[in-house]
């Protein structure tokens, strides 16, 4: 390994917290809201074209959870690749980092082909289990826009996968740049095709994965400038012992991208069944209502969580770089400062949600549709984001226990939280609240989850004290 390789990171053990966590999460920020705008930029333009309307908004709801799939699989390979990187640099493992690139790039590619085929061959099956049946033309235009967004599933995951790698590589602001790209194009191309061209559901689909493609061919170049850890042919030698180091270490960030899916899942069937007997909803010109509601909903709370993931995984390479060179007290510091910003930011959007749900529905073509979607649409924001500062927290903590390796403690905490209550609370609320509980289960839920992130995190921190003082004692008597 050479001296310039060696030091590429060191910066890491010396440059104050603060400028690294600005330096490192504002950018991952910024790209994982570009990855979460593809759907949500769909859904506007939808929302707004008085032929699709609530019917193509609730098709794009259902459609919604099966592309967090494929995210949380490149998630959990690449921020599992991340940590694994920077704890190899931070040990000055360089070439170890260099073959764990490698195999995650591999695997990446074959899940995304395998992910692809699996929508292809069972949508009908894929569909109605999510919901999609809630009427006819719902299923209709769930289908033409799922079948195109499959397509592009190759490049979304390749994209997404690579962003955390390219960060680990000490280029924050390069791996933002990706992903804006891919969004900005989504941004241009949706008006031209669902107003312009008439496209509808394909034509949205078409700008997504466009722009998705676009981003992972700008991945792919990157690889071949990488900084801290130059690619050679040995790299890509695929191991499987090394992907069973990295797999584990991006548990967390799978499972709190692929509890949406569940907990969708839970909520999307729920609504159905919920609709069905419900005296306003049960009209079949307004079944899908409730459907398209929540989804928006879910889509301001995946705007949320994108922040709320991004200042954690941003952390990730800096902690992980500092328990690779044992610098436990700066890694202390830097769960405080990120606990902190994770509280900040949920107060805001919590204020911003509560007051101001009229406005924010209306983006979604609100003022188009019938009184009874923008009464629902209200009640559904208050409740649904109503302690936004809790899930922030949650997620913040369950995401920086990963970076410390502690990965059974942080897997532990994401199943409480995403498995068992995001999909059983769903379930049993509405068995009281009707059509209303299924809107209770998340302010339920992050309380709950909260409870117990608490112990876990103050365990944590006398831990880290524990070690630092050890570490102290351990210096005082060598010299």
């Amino acid at each position: 390994m050479s001296e310039m390789e060696k030091n590429a990171n060191a910066y890491l053990l010396s440059e104050s917290l603060g400028t690294l966590m600005r330096k490192y999460s504002v950018p991952c920020v910024i790209s994982l809201l570009a990855g979460a705008l593809y759907n949500i930029v769909d859904q506007i333009f939808i929302a707004n074209a008085s032929y699709l309307g609530s019917y193509g908004n609730a098709a794009n709801t259902v459609v919604f959870p099966l592309t967090v799939v494929a995210l949380s699989l490149a998630m959990m390979i690449g921020d599992g690749c991340c940590t694994y990187v920077s704890i190899s640099l931070g040990a000055g493992e360089n070439k170890n980092a260099k073959k764990g690139i490698g195999t995650s790039i591999i695997a990446v590619v074959v899940t995304s082909l395998v992910v692809m085929g699996i929508y292809l061959v069972f949508m009908d099956q894929i569909l109605t289990m999510f919901g999609g049946r809630v009427n006819d033309q719902t299923f209709a235009l769930s289908k033409e826009y799922f079948f195109w967004i499959s397509l592009g599933i190759p490049g979304y995951m390749f994209s997404q996968a690579l962003n955390p790698v390219i960060r680990s590589d000490g280029s924050p602001r390069t791996a933002m740049t990706v992903l804006l790209v891919g969004a900005l194009m989504n941004v241009v191309l949706d008006p031209v095709f669902i107003y312009g061209f008439k496209w509808g559901m394909m034509g949205a689909a078409a700008a997504t994965i466009m722009g998705q493609y676009a981003a992972a061919l700008i991945s792919a170049w990157y690889l071949t400038h990488m900084k801290a850890t130059p690619l050679d042919r040995e790299s890509f030698a695929f191991s499987f012992k090394l992907l069973k180091k990295i797999l584990p270490l991006g548990l967390t960030s799978f499972l709190s991208q692929i509890s949406v899916v569940f907990s969708m899942a839970a909520v999307q069937n729920m609504l159905v069944k919920y609709v069905a007997v419900d005296p306003v909803f049960s009209d079949p010109t307004l079944s899908q209502i409730p459907t398209a509601v929540v989804g928006i909903a879910m889509k301001f709370f995946q705007i949320v969580i994108s922040i709320s993931v991004g200042l954690a995984a941003g952390c990730i390479p800096v902690s992980g770089y500092n328990i690779g060179a044992g610098r436990k007290d700066r890694v202390k510091e830097l769960m405080k400062l990120l606990l902190t910003a994770e509280f900040v930011s949920g107060c805001v959007f919590t204020l911003v949600f509560e007051l101001f749900p009229v406005q924010l529905i209306n983006i979604f073509g609100a003022a188009n549709e019938s009184v009874y979607y923008t009464q629902f649409a209200v009640k559904c924001i208050r409740i649904f984001l109503s302690l936004l500062m809790l899930s922030c927290l949650n997620k913040g903590a369950f995401i920086f226990l990963q970076s410390l390796g502690k990965v059974k403690e942080s897997t532990v905490l994401s199943l409480v939280r995403e498995i068992v209550l995001g999909v059983g609370l769903p379930i049993l609320l509405p068995m009281f609240l009707g059509l209303d509980g299924i809107l209770w289960f998340m302010p339920v839920a992050d309380v709950l989850t909260f409870i117990v992130s608490l112990y876990v995190i103050r365990a944590t921190n006398k831990e880290l004290s524990t070690k630092e003082e050890k570490s102290i004692q351990l210096a005082e008597a060598r010299s």
